[in-house]
């Protein structure tokens, strides 16, 4: 593991500058800090500012920065202006993220950093990730992934370096809690981030809330459907979510797994 961490300080180092893609995620969040570590000012956060993304994540971004002293960018990007990406087929990751680094790129050449870097990591490469297709064609570095190292690893070497994300929740962007066909539009994303902002507030750790129409279909961890089904709390969720407008409100048996709506593709 360490051994990993030596030889992503040595590729960000042959670097010798960077623009991160940082989402304060847990993997985003442990590169930019050891990039910052080898490369001092030469590294530059720069936060993409969206309606796929949280407030509290953007918020969250420009805390650490803060905190750290590492120069960082929000750039705003509305991917709903994307030809194509509301339409939401199967490749809308790939429309979204060829849209947004080319923007990103863009960016660091007009600060003179020819290199930009993001965050995915090794065990990323067995997920369905149209997204990748469109890092890899705009020239985007995932050192992370160079390195080898996994999601495990890094929030192993995030806890030693004090990191707060050591062991954040996983976070994707919100339009992949919209089946694919269905429309993606501002009023879902808005309803799917109040609901999962109900569950955070409620003391859940890991979930997701799909949207299936008018409908509300909750991934919880397992060890979590105890919680949800005491009667206070599934009659307090369940009011909170039909107040922002769901019709139906269930808990999906399987619980909590990362790309669910990819389930649909096989």
């Amino acid at each position: 593991m360490h051994n990993k961490k030596q030889k992503l300080e040595q590729i960000l180092s042959e670097m010798g500058s960077v623009v991160i893609a940082f989402s304060s995620g847990v993997d985003s969040t442990f590169l930019l800090k050891v990039a910052h570590d080898v490369l001092g000012n030469k590294a530059v956060a720069l936060t993409a500012r969206s309606c796929l993304v949280p407030a509290r994540e953007i918020d969250d971004a420009a805390g650490f920065c803060e905190k750290e002293g590492i120069k960082s960018i929000v750039l705003d990007y509305d991917p709903l202006s994307v030809e194509g990406f509301a339409a939401n087929p199967k490749d809308h990751c790939y429309i979204c993220k060829k849209a947004l680094f080319t923007k990103v790129v863009a960016q660091a050449n007009e600060l003179g950093i020819t290199t930009v870097v993001e965050g995915s990591n090794e065990d990323d490469k067995g997920d369905y990730r149209p997204g990748m297709r469109a890092i890899k064609e705009l020239g985007i570095r995932s050192p992370l992934q160079e390195a080898g190292l996994t999601k495990k690893e890094i929030r192993e070497l995030s806890k030693e370096l004090g990191l707060p994300t050591w062991d954040k929740p996983s976070f994707a962007c919100l339009a992949s809690r919209i089946p694919y066909g269905d429309e993606i539009t501002e009023e879902k994303l808005t309803m799917v981030d109040n609901a999962e902002q109900i569950l955070l507030n409620e003391g859940f750790r890991q979930f997701r809330v799909r949207v299936h129409g008018a409908d509300a279909r909750i991934e919880l961890l397992t060890d979590e459907f105890g919680k949800i089904m005491e009667d206070d709390m599934r009659e307090e969720v369940y009011k909170e979510l039909k107040k922002i407008g769901f019709r139906y409100i269930s808990l999906d048996l399987q619980g909590y797994r990362t790309g669910s709506m990819n389930e649909t593709l096989l």
